[in-house]
């Protein structure tokens, strides 16, 4: 199926554009001011709220497919992923700790804000950081939250899946918890799949924040797959499963198969 890309006027996009960055700056202030001061509970009200109203500004219209995070705490969310949009278009339907690149650090004033809504960060090229990543994340599991990872470890633009790593399930398999597979799908009004969110190649996140604000209104799709027991399963397993689970859920919406081989390749990080 070819791909869409329809345009808003350069005035829309300018103004989607402003509202955003005032939007961001609210967020910033909330979490530096008003985070030290409220409970957990409170702060993941806040983070939908906030969340859903970007989504409003941005007119991304959500749905959910099937039941997403039906359990609370212990669980670990894993998606496939395709733009900074995604982090977003997860916490509008349920607030997440999510584990995230280093290199997001390096974002003007949105990584404050990152920051603050609780996201782990992990340095990808440092192979033993993921031993204190995943500590981090066995801690904020036992306290109740929902951690989300993207396990491809990169983006798409949504019409490739890439083999899952599974250093980071170690955490939900010593936690006896479950594991969601999410599928994320971006597309127009009609249906046809979108590239104004890809965030690939040389695409910058200026580039791609800029290509949003001028797409027309997007829906994007989270097919939310049954959850997959991570009791007595080797984390391998468990992200061949999950991978499994995502690929058939893009196929089943685009009638198409997502190329790659499923599972975790050899000399892949562990």
């Amino acid at each position: 199926m070819k791909a869409a890309r329809a345009h808003n006027s350069r005035f829309i996009q300018c103004y989607r554009w402003t509202r955003t960055c005032v939007h961001v700056l609210e967020g910033v202030a909330t979490t530096v001011f008003v985070f030290p001061l409220t409970s957990a509970t409170t702060r993941r009200s806040l983070i939908k709220r906030w969340s859903v109203r970007l989504l409003r500004i941005l007119a991304v219209e959500s749905r959910v497919d099937g039941v997403l995070v039906s359990q609370s705490g212990n669980v670990l969310l894993v998606a496939n992923h395709i733009s900074w949009l995604d982090i977003f278009v997860l916490n509008a339907e349920h607030p997440v700790r999510f584990v995230a690149k280093s290199e997001l650090t390096q974002w003007p004033v949105l990584a404050q804000m990152i920051r603050g809504a609780g996201t782990v960060f992990i340095e990808r090229t440092r192979r033993h950081d993921t031993h204190r990543v995943n500590a981090q994340m066995a801690a904020v599991l036992a306290g109740g939250d929902v951690v989300a990872i993207f396990p491809e470890g990169t983006t798409t633009d949504g019409r490739d899946l890439l083999p899952f790593k599974s250093s980071l399930l170690q955490p939900i398999v010593e936690a006896k918890g479950h594991v969601q597979p999410v599928a994320i799908r971006y597309c127009t009004r009609d249906g046809t799949p979108s590239m104004a969110t890809a965030w690939v190649g040389d695409t910058t996140f200026a580039g791609s924040f800029w290509s949003i604000c001028g797409a027309r209104a997007l829906v994007v799709t989270l097919s939310a797959c049954p959850p997959l027991p991570a009791h007595a399963t080797h984390r391998r397993d468990l992200a061949r499963a999950a991978e499994a689970s995502i690929r058939s859920a893009l196929a089943s919406q685009d009638g198409a198969k997502a190329p790659g081989t499923p599972g975790d390749p050899q000399g892949a990080m562990r």
